[in-house]
C-alpha cells in the first residue's frame, strides 16, 4: 500500500478507462510475480532451508523499513508512448522490477515453497491494492494523507519479519539483552528512516480537468 505501482495505478486512472488500467496491471504483475515465485523457488530448492528462511524473515523488515520510506513515480506515468494498455502494462512491468513487491514474492516462495500459490496471492494482492488506488484517484477528489496505511502496511511486515526470526534462529540467541538491543536498533531505524524520507507527507494523486494528477507537494508546503 502507498509504494510506486499503487501511486502508477491512481495516475494512469486519471488518463485511461479504469478497466484498461485494471488489465495492465493483472498482466504487468502476474507475468512479473511467476518470475518473483519461480525464482524463490528456486533459491529454495539450492539453499538450505534453515539460512533461507532467515535471509527471508530478514528482508520482511528491510521491506517494512522501505515502506515507512516511501515511493516516488519520478515520471514513470509518462515515459512511455504506446497504446493505453501497453503503456500502463510495460510502466507496471518495470515499475515492478526490483520493487519491495517483486522482492516479497520472491520471499514468500522461498518461505513456503508454493509457487502457484505465492503466484495467485501476491497477483491477487497487487489488483485489489491498485483497485483501491484507482477508486481513490477517480472518486475522491482531494488530498488523503496516507501515514496511516504506509505506518500499517509497514508493522505488518516488520512484525512477520520479527516472528519469522523469532521461529528460525536459535533460541539461545533470544536473550533479553539481545532482545532490547535489537528493538532499540528497530525503533532508530523506523524513526530515523520517516525524518530522512525525500518525500515527507505521503499524498494521493488527484485528477485534474487536463487529465494530469497533482504534483507531489515540496517539504515545507
Amino acid at each position: 500500500m502507498g509504494d510506486k505501482t499503487q501511486l502508477l495505478a491512481m495516475a494512469f486512472a486519471c488518463r485511461f478507462r479504469w478497466q484498461t488500467v485494471m488489465w495492465g496491471v493483472f498482466v504487468a504483475t502476474a507475468v512479473n510475480h511467476l518470475m518473483a515465485a519461480a525464482a524463490g523457488n528456486y533459491l529454495a530448492s539450492v539453499v538450505p532451508l534453515g539460512y533461507v528462511k532467515i535471509a527471508a524473515a530478514a528482508s520482511f523488515i528491510i521491506f517494512g523499513l522501505w515502506t515507512i520510506r516511501g515511493d516516488t513515480l519520478e515520471g514513470e506515468d509518462k515515459k512511455y508512448a504506446f497504446s493505453p494498455f501497453w503503456t500502463v502494462t510495460v510502466a507496471f512491468f518495470i515499475a515492478e522490477m526490483g520493487d519491495k513487491t517483486q522482492l516479497a514474492t520472491i520471499a514468500l516462495a522461498v518461505e513456503y515453497n508454493a509457487i502457484f500459490a505465492v503466484w495467485m496471492g501476491t497477483t491477487l494482492g497487487m489488483l485489489v491494492s491498485n483497485a483501491f488506488g484507482i477508486i481513490v484517484g477517480m472518486v475522491m477528489g482531494k488530498h488523503i494523507p496516507e501515514r496511516l496505511i504506509k505506518w500499517a502496511a509497514a508493522l505488518i511486515f516488520i512484525a512477520f519479519g520479527c516472528a519469522g526470526l523469532y521461529e528460525n534462529l536459535p533460541k539461545s540467541v533470544w536473550s533479553p539483552g539481545v532482545v532490547a538491543a535489537g528493538s532499540a536498533l528497530l525503533a532508530a531505524a523506523m524513526y530515523l528512516i520517516a525524518r530522512l524520507s525525500p518525500q515527507g507527507e505521503s499524498y494521493v494523486p488527484v485528477c485534474k480537468p487536463d487529465g494530469t494528477v497533482t504534483p507531489r507537494p515540496e517539504k515545507g508546503e
